[in-house]
């Protein structure tokens, strides 16, 4: 009966010994050995492993991509204005055992400052080679990728992989802002008034042209209209010759018939006319005086009768 509490110590002892000589890692770990202080053995396959119990110890370092802001940065690129910047990175670890010997016992929180002060020191000097226009244009991606391969090749001291560096944001600082937005509105003014002049410009030019054409076209029909009128007189004396030679009673009789449509109006007020006048001759009698021209209203007739003598004028 002794040996039962014994034999129970026993396999209790060897249990602890057991679970002490097991530990798993997780796929999302990395698993170091550490035997006194010195790295015995780096696990990076998930599932139990063993080390030797109470002799070595294992330390575990996050294998998943990691993230890094810095914080804001006042660059000066080469044209002096000044600009600030914040970059952020992503990186994980490659080695571990190159960044237990870089960081330590610091770990992670080491590491991220030490990536910091990289990072920081690589943005100065990529983005205080060129001129601010390069940040603020499509040349910036280049920058990135200059900021991003001096980034790998410092980090690999520390066991870290950079995967990609990208710049956040690049401003001006608030006491530039106002002369630069002064300095863009006056580019943007001239380049308005520019364009008015030469619109302007183009605007008189089609004006004169459109003048000329009017003037041109304008001349043209007053020169057909002159020709037609002369040729149309020409053809109304014609048929009036023609009229007065084939009938020349008639053609007295007629144009002393518009004569007295003319003159003989209410709205005439006085006519000094002599009664035995030739202007009445068909009033008196149907014959007219003997072989003579038509009679035409007197000197003292309103203007309305004298303008109605020739209807055709």
């Amino acid at each position: 009966m002794r040996r039962v509490p014994i034999l129970i110590a026993v396999l209790v002892a060897l249990g602890f010994v057991a679970l002490s000589s097991i530990y798993t890692v997780d796929e999302r770990e990395k698993a170091m050995v550490l035997q006194f202080g010195q790295v015995r053995a780096v696990n990076e396959t998930p599932g139990l492993a063993f080390k030797i119990p109470f002799i070595q110890n294992v330390v575990y370092y996050d294998s998943r991509i990691q993230g890094l802001d810095t914080s804001a940065l006042e660059v000066t690129p080469l044209d002096d204005r000044r600009l600030i910047v914040d970059a952020f990175a992503r990186w994980r670890i490659s080695d571990v055992s190159q960044f237990r010997r870089a960081v330590g016992v610091g770990g992670m929180q080491a590491a991220t400052q030490r990536l910091e002060a990289i990072l920081t020191a690589n943005v100065r000097e990529a983005l205080g080679s060129v001129r601010s226009e390069a940040v603020l244009s499509a040349d910036r991606v280049g920058l990135m990728n200059r900021i991003r391969d001096a980034s790998i090749l410092e980090a690999r001291a520390l066991g870290v992989e950079i995967i990609d560096v990208r710049l956040k944001r690049a401003d001006l600082p608030e006491q530039n802002l106002a002369a630069t937005f002064d300095r863009m509105k006056a580019e943007r003014e001239r380049e308005a008034a520019d364009e008015r002049a030469r619109g302007n410009e183009a605007a008189q030019r089609v004006r004169a042209q459109a003048d000329r054409t009017a003037i041109e076209i304008v001349s043209e029909a007053e020169r057909d209209a002159q020709v037609i009128r002369g040729e149309s007189d020409a053809e109304r004396n014609r048929i009036l010759a023609e009229a007065y030679g084939a009938d020349p009673e008639f053609f007295a009789f007629m144009r002393s018939l518009d004569a007295y449509r003319g003159s003989l109006k209410a709205e005439n007020a006085t006519m000094l006319v002599e009664p035995d006048s030739a202007f009445f001759d068909y009033l008196h009698s149907p014959e007219p005086r003997a072989a003579e021209a038509p009679p035409a209203p007197p000197a003292s007739a309103a203007p309305a009768a004298s303008a109605a003598a020739d209807p055709n004028d």
